[in-house]
């Protein structure tokens, strides 16, 4: 037996209408603007019969300018680590990508970007899970969405103890250029993580 209880019967999903009803509402959505650099642009794209959440933490320039998530070199990263094709990472029907926030939120005075602001989750977070129903496998990738799932902890040491929160999630770094050379320091993450992250993916889509 796999990871996934067999047998586990899928939820009835929500109507079209729900979703883009709600999607309409995130996007005339102004609670951040105050605190955002440009004007409020939600990015996440999600179909409520998708089976994979990966909850990132906030666009980036690049993703609030093109609206794509994930459509940089972190975006690039991850695909690698999942070792999936831009085809399957962007089909919403197994592959919900749900930020913590959904606009990009500016950059600190000393470089890097602003954290996630917490309004948006508060806001958004319960109501766009509650039309993904199906969820098999959450990526919570990066210190925002562990935190906000998990609680307090060292996202390093979650990755390597990754087997500890499975069936439900997989913890993950950022997939930015800062954890590369922790990725290059430490054998354990490609020798064990990433094997066992692409199979929980695998099935998670054939649950």
């Amino acid at each position: 037996m796999d990871l996934f209880t067999q047998g586990h019967a899928l939820a009835e999903l929500p109507s079209q209408e729900e979703v883009s009803c709600f999607l309409k509402e995130v996007r005339h959505c102004t609670a951040c603007a105050g605190k955002l650099p440009f004007a409020p642009r939600p990015v996440l794209d999600f179909s409520p019969d998708a089976r994979i959440l990966i909850a990132g933490q906030a666009p980036g320039t690049r993703v609030h300018e093109t609206g794509i998530p994930f459509n940089d070199a972190s975006g690039e990263r991850l695909r690698s680590w999942l070792n999936m094709s831009r085809d399957e990472f962007y089909n919403p029907h197994k592959i919900a990508i749900v930020p913590m926030a959904f606009c990009y939120p500016g950059v600190l005075p000393k470089g890097g970007d602003k954290p996630p602001p917490p309004e948006c989750a508060a806001l958004w977070r319960q109501r766009v899970l509650a039309l993904l129903p199906n969820i098999r496998l959450t990526l919570l990738v990066g210190a925002y969405s562990q935190t906000y799932a998990l609680g307090k902890g060292k996202v390093y040491e979650r990755t390597l103890a990754f087997r500890d929160y499975l069936p439900r999630y997989f913890p993950l770094p950022h997939p930015s250029w800062r954890t590369g050379a922790w990725e290059r320091h430490t054998p354990a993450f490609q020798d064990d993580v990433l094997p066992a992250l692409r199979q929980a993916v695998t099935q998670a889509l054939s649950a």
